[in-house]
């Protein structure tokens, strides 16, 4: 499958600019891939889907506010920082992307807050807008993270237009996340309310943690017509002992296992035995997923609709095939489904 494949219009009211006013009341498509058959609910119906032992694989990585504004020294021209990962906790270097970045080189330092209490020196370009910096801060790491946080900003994606709003701190933000480490939230798990977890644990469905530290990675754009060549940005894996029970126990009695989100997916097909197992997992993965692919460990997945040409789109139409998602993403729009992180959901069985 080429690139062109997945192109569609989206017309731009489409794209969700704040969530639904409850969790679980966003819209819910559900796309059954033995029947071909979909059926219009809302998100909280998706408990009619699973029964006893059936397991929800889960996300728990907690986003961080990535986006700083510092100013440059000397002309005082306000940047933009996003912060991407830490490089070394000890010297508090991080890899970032700057805007604009043709003002920022080897050597600026970079003021923020407004007593200036935090400076950044660049000390390294990585790509065209990514750059190295190193945090100059009076006071141990703890604190530093504190004045981090304290300056940040929740990263709502660039298609979001408004100003970020004290509403997004939570609602951009799964209620199970717990490791943090996220510039992106797995946006799928972001329909799921206290109380529809508890009724999925009440009727004797088991939960399978696992943490992606999404990057920005996952929404870069593909820019080569040939799918084989593209590359992902790698992002840290952590599958844990008590996961891994859950799913091959599941796997194993036949159950439904319903990766939650893309990222999800991502984690599981990441850490595969050779008899199809999933094995635990403390690294790094680059995985890209795209048709034709052979899955081993889900066999079900909830995931929001995803924009033209996206690698999530290209994941979701491996696993419920290319023809079917072209003719569920039609009538999505036709019905006035919202598109992507702050958007509607999907359930393929």
């Amino acid at each position: 499958m080429k690139l062109s494949h997945f192109g569609f219009e989206l017309p731009e009211e489409r794209l969700a600019e704040y969530p639904a006013e409850n969790r679980d009341e966003s819209r819910l498509m559900v796309l059954n891939r033995k029947e071909q058959t979909i059926e219009h609910k809302m998100f909280k119906d998706v408990i009619d889907y699973f029964d006893e032992d059936d397991v929800l694989v889960l996300n728990n990585t907690k986003v961080f506010p990535a986006r700083l504004f510092g100013n440059k020294e000397k002309t005082g021209a306000r940047i933009e920082v996003f912060l991407l990962r830490e490089l070394n906790e000890e010297q508090r270097l991080w890899d970032v992307l700057v805007d604009p970045a043709r003002k920022i080189r080897i050597g600026n330092k970079l003021y923020f807050g407004e007593d200036e209490s935090l400076v950044a020196e660049v000390i390294d370009n990585t790509t065209s807008r990514g750059r190295t910096l190193r945090f100059l801060y009076d006071g141990s790491y703890r604190e530093f993270r504190i004045k981090l946080n304290e300056l940040g900003e929740t990263p709502l994606p660039k298609y979001i237009k408004r100003d970020v709003e004290p509403d997004d701190e939570s609602r951009y933000q799964t209620i199970y996340a717990k490791n943090e480490g996220a510039v992106a939230a797995p946006t799928a798990g972001l329909h799921f309310s206290r109380h529809l977890l508890k009724r999925l644990e009440i009727k004797g469905v088991n939960f399978a943690e696992v943490t992606l530290h999404v990057g920005l990675g996952t929404f870069n754009p593909v820019e080569v017509e040939d799918l084989s060549k593209h590359k992902m940005d790698s992002e840290e894996l952590i599958i844990n002992e008590d996961a891994v029970k859950i799913v091959n126990k599941g796997l194993k009695e036949k159950r439904r296992i319903c990766a939650v989100g893309t990222t999800a997916v991502r984690a599981v097909e990441s850490a595969v035995s050779t008899s199809g197992q999933l094995n635990e997992f403390d690294g790094w993965t680059n995985k890209f997923i795209f048709p034709p692919y052979e899955f081993s460990i889900p066999n079900a997945m909830i995931t929001n609709f995803h924009t033209p040409k996206s690698t999530l789109l290209m994941m979701v139409s491996a696993f419920a095939g290319h023809d079917f998602i072209k003719r569920a993403y039609d009538e999505a729009i036709k019905e006035g489904y919202n598109f992507y992180s702050y958007g509607d959901a999907m359930l393929i069985i």
